[in-house]
């Protein structure tokens, strides 16, 4: 900057502007004519301002404004003419002789619009030296200069990023709303970073918006609403023909309130919407709402600004009804209550809220409204009521009545989701589902063509090789995929088919269904928390514990008694992984109240069957014997389909296990060595069960155990297959062998083989080095810290340990707050709990010793 200037304070130029300073402050007495052109607030006027200060400073006369009668020319004097826009063609004819009798200096400073025929020849005139200089609006590091100048001190980023945002650098919102913030963060909700707009800064702009003209300021409250509005829509609204549209577009623009791209800054916005006439608000608001649903355009932003408390607005209830649509499908919350506004209108739209609430998972609204409507004369909302009951039933694991209501409801697709629960139930009397078509008339939607494949694809489950199950739901999810925001499910067919993947070991498919359910929001928030319910399931099951916790984490808000059961069968499922007793414990509570909340049914297998071995290792496995008779049972009554029957039978086994109950167990390993030749995975699962049964026997084969474990590995069950060969390496007596098992299990888990001290140390702890292989890394002691943590479990003092392993009781003394550390364990029963799971898990899961009895033979 040029020394012979000195720039206001509230000036922030650009380059062009600074340019045009510095020119004139080098050579003030040299002709200058610029022509300034800018919107309104822009910094017009202040540039002006500052080229005054420069001549005067010069000596020259300085004549700001035109006059009624013009100035005798005068070679000295300086001509800052500010809102040329506003001169009339006369005045500015007189400026135009004005400059064109010899060497002058003067600036002329317009709105880029009213642009009469005259303004635009003088400022032709102008630019013939120096192009017309234009204000742009600040830069974000303009913005803070700008706010240092004004507190006096460096602001935060987050103030200079929040003023920013919320004026897009307009210099005269900048100053507006600074004068109005406090330079740190307040307290209380909006804003970014702790900051929000006050009232007293909307309530600046109260003069300017009352002084807009009429048809400006009905231009500027439509585009508040954030609606694309093309020219004829504008017309319409405006009563004018598209050359009158683009006159006001002009002119709102010219104001600084609307920006380049006819969209409004935040506290423009604010201030047009709060501080226009209540009447024109709701009369513009009123009157797009009707033109843009006679066109089927969006009306949803116009009907919540006009149903906002404080507005005062009517909507027509055919509108509200539109715009309830228009939010099923990314907020139905918000749906709901705009059906229930149409409802309240006259519009016969319950069943529709009813449907919304469900959907959004509000399933208390939903039951209530349905139930309503179940006994309603009309048959039509009859059977939405039915519909949504049947659904919101199904969620909360009631599928016999809500199978039930499906088949009263008569609605497409409900034969299918009937024969669904039906199924899950253990009626397996039911028509098929492919011979099943919707109800005469009824539309071939997508939702009917899923709903007849998930229940064929269900059906398939039950006979015949899962991956022709699995094919059919996937492509049932796949086809739904396009609507499935809005369609109100029982169970999506992404869901169930990673349930089937669950049993059969198809992971990878599994968890690429439901990310492609999850991106498509498929089911809408009902379904949501089951799919990644799911997704965590399967982290769990692949031995990513961590993952699967984190993932749990992120499911929030209250849970229905589906999701539920889940939620509760994963915390516990997790825990017994990372080898967490207390978490056991604690989640114990809560698994048993889902346990009561939700009937057995085939699709909650899996929890319950989790939930089983949780409660062996409590010592509460007699208090789930009714739940597990009605599993079989149920079983029974579908002739014991081995796709869902294995899992149940491999997790009874686990629990048979820990109890001690080789009889149970047994019977298990008969009941999945029957289903061996139903799929590879079945033939795994027998394999795997034959081995741990021999195993706990005191039998270990190492061939044999190894085949097993890298076959549960390969199926996507790479803990359980590590545990195996884990358990077996302890047992063994050959040291060559349990070597080779060890670096099994390390390279099932993924660890290095041929560990420091996994055989060959003669002090060292064969089941200690079998944990650490095969239990969470946070779980995992050192082959001295295990030794010192059985002669803890024993009852010695820390002087009885250090003599048995010639060591200082000190040492032993810091080998136990190490163990504390690394199982965080607030104290020392904490931590004897979790050092006696560790010596069950080593145990093999629970099992004595000496071994089990050998099998009776008949």
């Amino acid at each position: 900057m040029s020394p012979h200037t000195a720039i206001r304070p509230e000036l922030v130029l650009d380059g062009a502007g600074s340019a045009l300073l510095d020119a004139v402050g080098d050579a003030p007495h040299a002709p200058m004519t610029v022509a300034v052109t800018a919107p309104g607030g822009y910094g017009k006027s202040a540039l002006l301002h500052e080229l005054a200060g420069i001549y005067r400073r010069a000596g020259h006369p300085v004549v700001e404004g035109w006059p009624a009668q013009g100035p005798e020319p005068d070679p000295d004097a300086v001509l800052l003419v500010d809102d040329a826009h506003l001169l009339d063609p006369d005045r500015l004819a007189e400026l135009r002789r004005w400059l064109t009798a010899g060497p002058v200096r003067v600036a002329l400073a317009h709105r880029p619009w009213p642009r009469s025929a005259a303004l635009v020849e003088l400022t032709e005139l102008l630019s013939r030296d120096r192009p017309t200089l234009l204000l742009p609006p600040y830069t974000e590091r303009r913005t803070a200069t700008r706010l240092t100048d004004l507190y006096g001190q460096v602001p935060d980023a987050a103030l200079v990023s929040f003023v920013h945002a919320q004026t897009w650098g307009v210099p005269r919102f900048v100053e507006r709303l600074a004068a109005e913030l406090r330079p740190a963060p307040v307290t209380g909700d909006g804003g970014e970073a702790g900051y929000r707009l006050p009232r007293s800064a909307v309530a600046t702009f109260e003069t300017e918006i009352t002084d807009l003209p009429a048809d400006v300021r009905r231009l500027l409250l439509a585009v508040a609403t954030g609606l694309w509005l093309p020219v004829d829509l504008l017309g319409a609204l405006l009563d004018q023909d598209p050359d009158g549209v683009d006159e006001t577009l002009a002119a709102a623009r010219a104001t600084g309130l609307l920006g380049p791209d006819d969209r409004l800054p935040p506290i423009a916005e604010r201030a047009v919407t709060t501080l226009s006439p209540a009447s024109q608000r709701i009369a513009v608001w009123q009157r797009l709402a009707d033109l843009q649903r006679a066109r089927g355009g969006p009306v949803l932003p116009l009907v919540r600004a006009l149903l906002t408390p404080g507005v005062g607005g009517e909507c027509d209830a055919a509108t509200i009804e539109a715009a309830a649509e228009e939010a099923l499908a990314e907020q139905p919350l918000i749906a709901a209550d705009l059906f229930a506004a149409a409802a309240a209108a006259g519009r016969p739209t319950t069943g529709r809220q009813a449907y919304a609430a469900a959907l959004a998972g509000d399933l208390d609204s939903a039951l209530r409204l349905a139930d309503r409507l179940i006994g309603a004369d009309d048959p039509g909302d009859r059977r939405d009521g039915a519909t949504v009951a049947a659904t919101a039933l199904a969620h909360r694991g009631q599928l016999g009545r809500g199978a039930e209501l499906y088949r009263w409801s008569d609605a497409p697709s409900s034969a299918a989701f009937a024969a669904i629960g039906a199924i899950g139930t253990g009626e397996s009397d039911e028509p098929s589902p492919g011979s099943v078509s919707p109800i005469a008339g009824g539309p071939p939607t997508l939702l009917t063509g899923a709903a007849l494949l998930t229940a064929r694809g269900v059906r398939e489950t039950l006979s015949g090789p899962p991956t022709a199950a699995l094919s059919t739901l996937v492509q049932a999810a796949a086809l739904l995929e396009p609507a499935g925001r809005t369609v109100l499910l029982p169970d999506s067919p992404a869901a169930l088919a990673a349930l089937v993947a669950l049993h059969c070991g198809e992971l990878e498919i599994g968890e690429r269904v439901l990310d492609r359910a999850i991106a498509a929001n498929l089911g809408g928030p009902l379904m949501s928390r089951r799919h990644r319910l799911l997704q965590a399931w399967i982290l769990m099951m692949r031995g990513r514990t961590a993952m699967a916790a984190e993932a749990l984490r992120q499911i929030s808000g209250p849970l229905e008694p589906r999701d539920l059961l889940f939620a509760s069968a994963l915390e516990m499922g997790i825990a017994r992984r990372d080898s967490d007793l207390p978490a056991v414990q604690r989640a114990w509570g809560q698994a048993r109240e889902a346990l009561v909340r939700h009937p057995v049914d085939l699709y909650s297998f899996l929890p319950l069957g989790e939930i089983t071995i949780a409660a062996a290792r409590l010592g509460e496995l007699n208090r789930l014997d009714p739940y597990l008779r009605e599993a079989y049972t149920l079983l029974d009554r579908l002739g014991s389909p081995p796709l869902w029957a294995t899992p149940l039978r491999w997790n009874g086994l686990h629990a048979a296990i820990i109890a001690e109950l080789p009889g149970t167990a047994d019977e298990h390993v008969a009941a999945l060595n029957a289903n061996v030749g139903h799929s590879r995975y079945s033939a795994v699962m027998a394999a795997a069960a034959e081995s741990w049964v021999e195993v706990l026997r005191g039998t270990v084969d190492p061939a044999r155990v190894e085949v097993a474990a890298r076959g549960l590995h390969d199926a996507g069950l790479g803990w359980d297959g590590a545990r195996l060969a884990g358990q077996a390496a302890i047992r063994t007596a050959d040291r060559r062998a349990m070597t080779a098992l060890l670096d099994c299990a390390r390279m099932l888990q993924g660890r290095p083989t041929g560990a420091k001290g996994s055989a060959s140390t003669a002090g060292a702890s064969t089941a200690g080095v079998a944990d650490a292989i095969t239990a969470p890394t946070e779980s995992r002691l050192s082959d001295r810290e295990q030794e010192v943590a059985d002669l803890v479990l024993a009852g010695l003092t820390y002087k009885q340990i250090g003599d048995r392993l010639f060591i200082s009781a000190k040492t032993v003394e810091h080998h136990v707050a190490r163990m504390r550390q690394r199982l965080n364990c607030a104290n020392r029963s904490e931590l004897l709990n979790r050092l006696r799971m560790l010596a069950a898990d080593r145990a093999g899961n629970g099992s004595v010793t000496p071994p089990w009895p050998k099998r009776q033979v008949s």
